[in-house]
């Protein structure tokens, strides 16, 4: 497979020299714009001479999620720069997801990237994926499912890890009974995040499941809780577009609550400079975007991967209002 990608003379030298400067690029926080701008002074041209192949994401994204519009950016500007042909598409059903997935085996696709939110749904469309030789990366969700399924590494943030820290977190402001808003019924993710919660923080955790795709339902579910229970002063959100609308919540509910949310975008950057949010749990979606096409693109090249058989941790790193202020540039931007 690297074989037939292979460059001779000067020119495997040139690729290579460009690639492994581009991609340390990318693990910094200014990577996407140094990215731009070596795209740029190339006059648009790709940085490899590599075949123009075809790499397709599916995810379980629902409609408006900005998370994954982050992940978009981060795999668009590695596919620019890779000579790639990117493609996306996304359901929050595990069925749908799974036929997108059919879709791409269907059209021969150089390399696979899927999310594993419902792997149940997705395990037999993945093993036939790799069956049929085609690299398979894993992002976000699905860390402990991935290797099994075939795929070459796993990109993203530990779920429960990632839970014990915010866990860890609360303890550290004092809190005494936390609200842990789960929005997607069936994500394994989510469930890992909010057990993780349990597991370190010192007082109760309650779980409240909510219907993610229906805002104004989410709302009153939050205020309804917090207004019955005047226990609970955290509540934790397990979604960026949702830490806004729990603190709507809360101020309807009068509530002295805390609020804090899983993953970062520029709404949530301004609400934790304007103090509105505690804190955000960042696994930094731009990288797993931008990784996952690098990593794809380096495997068919030259057969390299990463992790050695353990996922390749994006987080998760907590970001306060400290933090927003630094990253506001990035989250204006659209990368962080």
């Amino acid at each position: 497979m690297a074989q037939r990608a292979a460059l001779t003379g000067t020119r495997v030298w040139g690729a290579l020299a460009a690639v492994v400067g581009v991609l340390a690029a990318g693990c910094s926080s200014t990577g996407g714009k140094r990215a731009e701008e070596a795209a740029a002074e190339a006059g648009g041209r790709p940085a490899v001479s590599t075949p123009r192949w075809t790499v397709a994401m599916v995810t379980h994204s629902g409609q408006g999620d900005t998370f994954w519009d982050i992940v978009q950016k981060g795999a668009k500007e590695a596919a620019a720069k890779d000579n790639i042909n990117f493609t996306y598409a996304a359901s929050p059903e595990g069925n749908e997801q799974a036929q997108f997935v059919q879709n791409a085996i269907d059209q021969d696709v150089d390399g696979l990237i899927v999310s594993l939110a419902k792997p149940e749904a997705m395990k037999a469309v993945v093993e036939k994926a790799v069956a049929a030789g085609i690299p398979v990366m894993t992002i976000n969700s699905g860390t402990k499912e991935s290797k099994e399924f075939g795929a070459l590494t796993h990109i993203g943030q530990d779920e429960t890890i990632a839970g014990e820290a915010v866990g860890e977190k609360l303890n550290g402001t004092g809190r005494k009974k936390a609200l842990c808003i789960l929005h997607e019924q069936g994500n394994v993710g989510h469930e890992e995040r909010c057990a993780g919660v349990k597991k370190t923080f010192d007082g109760v955790v309650e779980n409240l499941y909510v219907e993610g795709t229906n805002m104004p339902s989410v709302e009153q579910s939050i205020e309804a809780k917090l207004t019955a229970d005047k226990a609970v002063d955290a509540v934790v959100t397990l979604g960026a577009p949702f830490a806004n609308t729990a603190v709507k919540a809360k101020q309807s509910a009068g509530s002295d609550a805390q609020i804090s949310t899983f993953d970062l975008n520029e709404g949530v950057a301004q609400s934790l400079q304007d103090g509105m949010l505690a804190f955000a749990v960042d696994q930094q979606p731009y990288l797993q975007g931008y990784e996952a096409v690098d990593l794809i693109w380096l495997y068919r090249y030259n057969a390299n991967t990463l992790g050695g058989g353990l996922p390749v941790l994006t987080g998760p790193q907590i970001v306060t209002k400290d933090d927003a202020a630094e990253l506001e540039e990035y989250a204006k931007r659209g990368t962080r």
